[in-house]
This record gives C-alpha cells, structure tokens and sequence, in this order.
C-alpha cells in the first residue's frame, strides 16, 4: 500500500524553492558554533539505507528501486503520486521531474504530457493525463535517464538539503535521516507543519551539537516537533515511522544507522542486516 505523500501546498513552494535549498543550508544564527564533523548520510551504504527506510514507509517494501514505475492516485488531493520519492502531479514536483526529463531527452513517452501537468498543477485533476498517463509513466521508468531523472530531483529537493542542514546543525546519519523523512512527508515551506518549522519547534526546547547542545537529547525534541505535525493531519496521523522506526534507534543510540536494523511502520517488521 502506498502512504500519503507530502500535502500539497508544501510541495508546491517545496518545488518553487528546492533549487536555492539545494544550494546552501540555513543560515546558523551569530551564537552557533562551529559544526561538530558529522558523519554522512551520503556514504553510498547509509545513503542505501536511508531509501530502504523511506521506502518501507512509503512503499510498505525495502526495494525502493522497484518504486521508479510506480503510479496511482491514492485519493489524497494531489492528484497522481509516482516514482520513487512520491512526485505529485498536483504539487509541482513531478512538472520539475518531466521537464528535467524532457531537457535531457527531448522527445519522450511523458513529454506529450507536460501541457496537461502544468494545467493540473496545484489540484486533483487528471484532465489531460488519462487515460494514457499512467502506463507512460511505467514506460518511461524502463528507460534509464527517466531513473536519473528522479534520482537528480530527489536528491535536488530533498535528500540534499536535509543532509546538509543535518551536517551544519553537528547531526551524525541518524538525525541526517531525521531530517530527510521529515522533508519528504512535510515538504520545506514556510507553513507551521513544514521542515523547517518543525526544526524551529525543536529549538525551543534543545540546542543541536552545532550549537553546544547534546545530540540525542536534540533528537528526541525534533522527533517530538515532527510528530506533533504529523498528528496535526489525518492523513499523516500514524506516526509509527517515527516511533517505532526512528525513536527505536535513538533510544539504541545508533546515531550512525549501523546495522542490523530491525523496525516497524504500520505494523509491518523489516530488517536491515
């Protein structure tokens, strides 16, 4: 079963700003120290990791890969939700995705759409898109500059910015991954239920390492911010992703996201060995 993907207002200035986001973190305020050398979430092999985490939360399956040809609307307003990071063709991100596609390979199966996504942008609709839409999609996922495609915009909006903020704020690959899920299901707006919000929730109760305060305990207050947005829509209401998957480690202290693993999310039990 696929789980709801980010709302759609958040992904849609998500979308508008992901550019500058990937160009630099946020500004650390004069008082902050300097950055604790944190280890990445872009090791290859934590990076690996940190897809079968959100993979098992947004696919219910650890073979993320499988998720390029992904497709269907599952009736959360954003209209289709597709590939291996949730695009949405009613949040701006999927437009991103088949332009990037279409500049790289002028001409293919999804090209033909891009009238119709631009149209659809910011509804539910699918006028234009049916009925031919979906089985493009899984079409163009046989082809692999569609797969590097998604793969430079998932790194572009998403996992790119969150590692670089999780650096900056002296975070190791746990509270990185933290970050990356929270920016994936919350997009990075200016909204209250936004990334970046949910950090400021935090800081005003826990310092992060970059700024003298202890890691784990700063954890705890960020996970405790992005659950309190979570509850705050039903869609998002299960908050097992981070309660029985992300708080599991923290309270193991595997800041490092070394395995084995062992989680849930929605009740279903995954390991990583």
């Amino acid at each position: 079963m696929r789980h709801p993907s980010p709302p759609a207002a958040r992904r849609t200035v998500l979308a508008l700003f992901g550019a500058a986001l990937a160009a630099a973190p946020f500004l650390k305020p004069p008082h902050a120290t300097a950055s604790v050398r944190a280890a990445g979430l872009d090791h290859p092999a934590k990076k690996e990791i940190a897809m079968q985490l959100v993979s098992s939360a947004e696919n219910s399956s650890l073979d993320w890969k499988a998720q390029y040809r992904y497709i269907e609307d599952i009736g959360d307003g954003r209209g289709y939700t597709a590939g291996i990071i949730g695009f949405c063709s009613g949040t701006g991100d999927m437009l991103d995705l088949v332009e990037l596609y279409t500049d790289r390979k002028p001409g293919n199966v999804l090209a033909a759409y891009l009238p119709a996504l631009r149209r659809v942008d910011g509804t539910d609709s699918h006028d234009g898109l049916d009925p031919g839409f979906p089985g493009d999609w899984r079409r163009a996922a046989r082809d692999a500059e569609f797969r590097r495609a998604q793969d430079h915009e998932r790194d572009r909006v998403y996992f790119g910015p969150a590692v670089r903020q999780g650096k900056a704020d002296g975070l190791r690959v746990l509270g990185q991954f933290a970050y990356y899920d929270a920016i994936v299901m919350h997009g990075d707006g200016n909204d209250p239920l936004s990334f970046r919000n949910i950090r400021k929730r935090a800081l005003r109760t826990a310092n992060p390492p970059a700024w003298g305060g202890d890691e784990v305990t700063y954890l705890d207050a960020f996970l405790d911010a992005r659950v309190w947005a979570m509850k705050q829509e039903e869609a998002h209401s299960d908050t097992s992703r981070v309660d029985t998957a992300q708080r599991v480690f923290l309270r193991e202290r595997n800041l490092d996201l070394d395995p084995p693993l062992d989680w849930k999310v929605y009740g279903d039990s995954y390991h990583i060995g």
